[in-house]
């Protein structure tokens, strides 16, 4: 994979762009001035970021996602990792036949949803994934292959399914080894 370089990223504009991030030279990204990506994140090929979007520290978004942050953003803290084909989306269309849709349409004549999505710390979402406007998801949780996530989750399940389930407690391991890799991280002399 080819990594754009860092004379590139920061010409683009990025609202912040943290140490060692590393973005795929066949990503798209939208509105720089309002995506934020910390330290040691990465975001591959094919992948499309726009609108209001805030990344974490060691977050990992693989092949062809799509984050659509829209107005009110989507957040996605520290660990967390989107797996190939995931989508979230912070705003929709209204699909009633009441209004009309799409964004050539003015204002006036729709009635799209708009919500701040919040992806948690140590969050999996697996590949093919959907997460709907209003749909956070609580640290630790691993949203499982082909999901539909269109309500919040509570901190630390495994969700499956259309629509998404909670079906069991998430392993909460992970936390003695972020503990573990922040300490030899931090006392690593490079």
């Amino acid at each position: 994979m080819a990594y754009l370089s860092q004379k590139i990223l920061k010409s683009m504009g990025f609202a912040y762009l943290g140490d060692n991030v590393k973005i795929s030279d066949k990503a798209s990204i939208y509105n720089c001035e309002s995506v934020s990506i910390n330290d040691n994140s990465r975001v591959d090929d094919f992948c499309i970021l726009s609108g209001k979007i805030t990344i974490g520290k060691y977050c990992h978004i693989t092949p062809y996602c799509l984050i659509a942050g829209g107005k009110l953003g989507v957040e996605i803290d520290d660990f967390s990792t989107l797996a190939y084909r995931v989508n979230v989306f912070s705003q929709s269309d209204d699909y009633s036949g009441s209004t009309m849709v799409n964004s050539l349409i003015p204002v006036q004549f729709k009635n799209e949803q708009f919500t701040k999505i919040s992806i948690g710390k140590h969050v999996i979402i697996g590949t093919a994934s959907t997460i709907m406007p209003g749909a956070n998801i609580a640290d630790g949780c691993s949203i499982g292959a082909m999901t539909l996530l269109n309500k919040s989750t509570k901190p630390w399940g495994i969700y499956i399914g259309i629509p998404a389930k909670r079906i069991k407690e998430r392993n909460k391991e992970i936390l003695k080894l972020e503990k573990k890799f922040l300490m030899e991280k931090n006392n690593d002399p490079i």
